[in-house]
């Protein structure tokens, strides 16, 4: 992850990006802000960031909103700010499209070791080598050197998230991998995580590859213990 990494910063309080910014900026970020979702989606325009961190209640647009425009034409990494740690709140800013999120108040180091981690794993692919390059499972391909996911022939665009837990979960097919240890091969936790962030893009996921997201082929339940890989 470079030093130089740009940061699009969303939140409609001043005291909390002046707070935020700086030891961000101090260590070699770029810290572009917003106030509203317009002013998100006008800045992200013209600058590009590397990273969003947005905050759900904004004025004009709410960051909801912003995560769902911005997914839709963006794989761009995003960490959602919550209020409070309020399933509702949490799980529609996954079901948006964010890749993490944190609860306010915010400690700025720890927002900027999830930065950190979010840009480490955006561009990297499971740390397990073993399986082939290009792989095939039924209709499904996978290439591991050049990150991309086909389904029939055509391009399956993909989150960072939601591509790193493709590629984790298909590196040992039939194997179940627990919520816990998803936590810590894609998002880094190491602590007790929490498995909203892993269900979330599970659904996402489904939604891309799956010919029925609600009978998976590919990603399985494997109820009271976590999912795998298949076809078997």
């Amino acid at each position: 992850m470079p030093e130089s990494s740009t940061i699009l910063l969303v939140d409609d309080e001043e005291s909390v990006r002046k707070v935020l910014t700086f030891p961000l900026e101090r260590d070699g970020f770029t810290v572009i802000q917003a106030a509203d979702g317009e002013e998100a989606l006008q800045r992200f325009g013209e600058d590009s960031p590397d990273l969003v961190v947005l905050d759900i209640m904004l004025p004009k647009l709410d960051g909801l909103e912003v995560c769902k425009r911005l997914r839709a034409t963006s794989s761009v990494p995003i960490i959602m700010l919550t209020a409070r740690d309020d399933d509702m709140d949490v799980v529609a800013g996954l079901e948006a499209g964010a890749d993490d999120y944190v609860v306010k108040p915010v400690q700025p180091r720890v927002l900027e070791a999830r930065i950190r981690a979010v840009l480490r794993r955006s561009g990297a692919g499971p740390a397990n080598a073993g399986p082939p390059p290009v792989e095939r499972h039924g209709d499904l391909t996978i290439d591991r050197a050049a990150l991309v996911v086909g389904k029939r022939g055509e391009p399956v665009g993909l989150a960072p998230t939601e591509l790193r837990l493709l590629l984790e979960l298909s590196a040992t097919p039939g194997r179940v991998l627990s919520r816990q240890q998803l936590l810590a091969l894609v998002w880094e936790h190491d602590y007790l995580g929490d498995s909203r962030l892993v269900d979330a893009c599970v659904q996402r996921l489904r939604a891309k590859i799956e010919d029925d997201s609600a009978v998976p082929r590919y990603v399985q339940t494997v109820r009271g213990f976590g999912y795998r890989f298949g076809p078997l």
